[in-house]
């Protein structure tokens, strides 16, 4: 690598992690390498990072950014998923770069989706009817679930970090109230992410397998114990329609994914759109376009109104947060 300045970026998923290299070409920012690294084969980030940019003959970076699924406090996060702390100060020295930042993975998602070309982009809703400087919102379901506001200070859009996957689980009608007293016997605290997350929608299939709203078969149960993802399995034999507890399961997911999205809409008044993005969101396209997850997301009382007139898009870019964090990069190279 003989450019002077090399931007450094990364992704820290529960599940994956994403990195990437990137240098000027003629104005341009040019990706000079990506990869991706199964985050839990690694005792810690040190070592992953380590081991990615020995890959590539260990480039002197000019400014790192590493968006990271937890709170950042104090330039530190313990990631929520993992056990790993990354800390600013330690990566610097690691790095030799002082302009290393920390931010929030959902922060960097939002501050991806200004990235994309048009095509990365699935309208859920027809084209926007209200000014596009309207705060945005995006949330993400995969290993965990995230949420983050997007605001116009004027010049641009800032995103800010967020837990908001953590609040409590609010149930709509009976069939959901039934699920959040049996995760209540489950868990000490049963937040959104309880049931929109990977374990989440097998947290769904268990109680409705256990409720007796559907029956598990010989051939669902030995493909699900083998499978590596299991809830990868139900939805695909749900969109497939190949068995009828899958198919309420993932009936079930997209309804409460709805409904948690109109929440988000209406917290933080997202008139500009809402951007479903994580692990889930594309691989379940067809079950987000046939009806349900909008019936729920509309589904506000005296707002219903006011939510059909706001977008809705599905990201289909699984590197949306790493090109967030090129972003946040990029302005520590400018500042610094």
């Amino acid at each position: 690598m003989t450019n002077h300045i090399v931007l450094l970026a990364g992704d820290i998923g529960g599940t994956k992690t994403n990195f990437g290299l990137y240098v000027p070409i003629k104005s341009q920012w040019t990706t000079f390498a990506e990869e991706t690294y199964p985050s839990k084969n690694y005792p810690d980030f040190e070592h992953l990072i380590s081991d990615f940019l020995q890959k590539y003959s260990n480039p002197q970076v000019s400014a790192a950014c590493f968006g990271v699924a937890g709170p950042v406090v104090n330039e530190s996060c313990k990631t929520t998923n993992l056990p790993w702390v990354v800390d600013t100060s330690e990566l610097q020295q690691l790095l030799n770069c002082n302009a290393v930042s920390l931010i929030n993975d959902m922060q960097a998602q939002g501050l991806g989706i200004f990235t994309l070309p048009p095509q990365d982009l699935v309208a859920l809703t027809p084209l926007e009817v209200l000014p596009k400087l309207g705060n945005k919102a995006v949330i993400a379901a995969g290993t965990g679930l995230g949420e983050t506001l997007l605001y116009w200070d004027g010049n641009a859009f800032k995103s800010t970090a967020s837990e908001g996957g953590a609040v409590e689980f609010a149930p709509r009608g009976k069939l959901q109230m039934e699920l959040l007293s049996y995760l209540s016997g489950r868990f000490n605290h049963v937040s959104y992410e309880r049931v929109l997350s990977g374990q989440g929608l097998l947290n769904i299939y268990s109680f409705l397998r256990e409720s007796g709203y559907g029956e598990e078969p010989t051939w669902l149960k030995e493909r699900l114990d083998t499978s590596k993802n299991p809830s990868a399995t139900i939805s695909t034999i749900a969109l497939a329609n190949e068995n009828p507890l899958c198919v309420e399961t993932l009936d079930l997911f997209a309804a409460i994914y709805g409904a948690e999205a109109g929440n988000l809409a209406l917290t933080f008044m997202a008139l500009g759109g809402i951007y479903v993005g994580g692990g889930i969101a594309y691989k379940i396209i067809d079950k987000l376009k046939d009806g349900t997850f909008l019936r729920a997301f509309y589904d506000k009382g005296t707002f219903s109104d006011l939510m059909t007139s706001i977008p809705v898009y599905v990201i289909s870019n699984p590197k949306v947060g790493l090109w967030g964090a090129v972003q946040q990069a990029k302005s520590s190279l400018i500042i610094n």
